[in-house]
């Protein structure tokens, strides 16, 4: 770690090769909110001729005025922020002829969402200029001329928008990063003293998004950062949901109640509409929408077999909007009455390792594909989990060699092995294994697993998948 920037060597890899390299470079960058991608942005603009400009709900007048002045100031040209003109194409023009010869000017427009919204022709606009000037400008002495990044937080729109079919700046790209989340390994880094379990407890709070691993403190305990961090009304983390919402959707009320009903164990169409008092035919909206964003995910029983719409379920896919739905949201009013003390022994503390639990399952799925690295594994696979009446199987590993593997996940302590391997075992017999598939059994658990002579599944401790 170095200057508090951790990780995020392959996409700065791309990015210095798109600068180094002798042509100019277009790359969106695009992912949810708060993962990290302006960090990126700003990391790759250090020491180098560049314009970096947020977009925001602003007129159209007002944004192309902002973003002069910034490149008045960070290509020391003055007379940029004098100069009266309501145009992109004329701003943008303005800038690009004031790089420094020889050198790549870097076009950052993060936010580009909100942007486009007061501005509906700039994407027409970048692809002219990409088109007639930028692309093929200065080959030869100086190469390429410019590095363009299109930056969003919203999802769905990068994609229908930027790198949709439809999209003006359809094919135009030179390279493309959708940031994602730390993975847990990585997220581990920003509390490296913690022991292995508080890692993962940190991690099912607040997942690999930046902001919230910086914000709890390595030099409190989980349950003190939850207090301090989420619970206490004044806390920057105490209304991230809220926030969230209320910058990306209208609504918000619909969406609170979706997202509440999903938390508190409603999975289904049908049972997310009854909690939610939504319409079962309207919900669908507000479904793709915060899927899109990235805050709800979609999952089907893994058999290999096409799913039915009925085995659909749907889950609150980031971590601390789910802890904040299930816990913090539900819970403000004791809080505020009573102090975040007593609110998370009374109301959180309690039900805690459940639902650590059903974290630490989640965690042994997106382990997997390192231990299949691990072993030597080079069959592709497809990773889920299962579910039907009679049964519920927290992993499964789907591979294309024949072999299926299927999982058991044990966040509470374990004192029978055998009776863990009998418990798996009792589940395999209900998976429809339709491939005929060998079938490999797989038990995780967070501490170390009981000693035994037997050699039934392959035992996974929390300490083998961080290693």
């Amino acid at each position: 770690m170095m200057d508090g920037f951790i990780g995020r060597e392959d996409e700065l890899r791309v990015l210095d090769a798109a600068y180094e390299g002798p042509h100019s470079a277009f790359i969106p960058i695009y992912g949810r909110r708060r993962v990290g991608k302006s960090e990126l942005i700003l990391r790759f603009l250090q020491g180098r001729q560049g314009v970096y400009f947020l977009g925001k709900k602003a007129p159209a007048a007002l944004q192309i005025r902002e973003f002069l002045g910034e490149a008045a100031v960070t290509l020391d040209e003055p007379l940029l922020a004098g100069y009266a003109t309501e145009s992109w194409s004329e701003a943008l023009d303005l800038v690009v002829a004031r790089r420094r010869p020889g050198q790549k000017l870097i076009l950052a427009l993060d936010e580009f969402q909100w942007t486009v919204d007061a501005s509906p022709e700039l994407p027409s606009i970048l692809q002219e200029k990409w088109d007639r000037s930028w692309r093929d400008a200065g080959k030869g002495v100086d190469g390429g001329s410019v590095v363009l990044i299109l930056c969003g937080s919203y999802i769905g729109f990068m994609e229908r928008e930027v790198l949709g079919r439809r999209s003006p700046l359809f094919g135009r790209r030179t390279a493309q990063i959708l940031l994602r989340p730390f993975g847990y390994r990585e997220a581990a880094l920003f509390h490296p003293r913690y022991s292995r379990t508080d890692q993962a407890r940190t991690y099912f709070l607040c997942g690999g998004v930046p902001l919230y691993l910086k914000a709890f403190s390595p030099d409190r305990s989980v349950e003190a950062n939850i207090g301090a961090e989420l619970l206490d009304e004044y806390a920057a983390l105490h209304r991230e949901g809220d926030f969230l919402l209320r910058e990306e959707l209208r609504e918000v009320e619909s969406y609170y109640a979706v997202l509440l009903a999903i938390a508190s164990g409603a999975t289904s169409n049908q049972a997310i509409a009854k909690a939610s008092g939504q319409d079962v035919r309207s919900l669908h909206y507000y479904l793709q929408q915060l899927i899109e964003l990235g805050y709800v995910e979609r999952r089907h029983p893994l058999t290999g077999e096409p799913p039915s719409p009925r085995q659909v379920r749907y889950f609150v896919a980031d971590p601390l909007m789910r802890f904040w739905f299930r816990f913090v949201f539900p819970n403000t009013s004791y809080s505020r009455h009573m102090g975040p003390e007593a609110a998370l022994r009374d109301r959180i503390r309690p039900h805690l390792d459940a639902y650590f639990g059903a974290c630490f399952e989640s965690l042994c799925r997106e382990a997997l594909p390192g231990l299949y690295r691990r072993e030597g594994i080079t069959a592709a696979f497809e990773i889920g989990d299962y579910w039907s009446k009679t049964a519920q199987i927290d992993l499964v590993g789907l591979r294309d060699d024949g072999w299926t593997d299927l999982g058991e996940c044990k966040w509470g302590t374990v004192r029978s092995r055998p009776a863990v391997e009998q418990e798996l075992e009792a589940k395999i017999r209900e998976y429809p294994n339709s491939r005929n598939a060998t079938i490999g059994r797989r038990i995780f658990t967070r501490g170390k697993p009981p000693a035994s002579q037997q050699m039934g599944a392959r035992w996974h401790s929390l300490d083998d998948l961080y290693s």
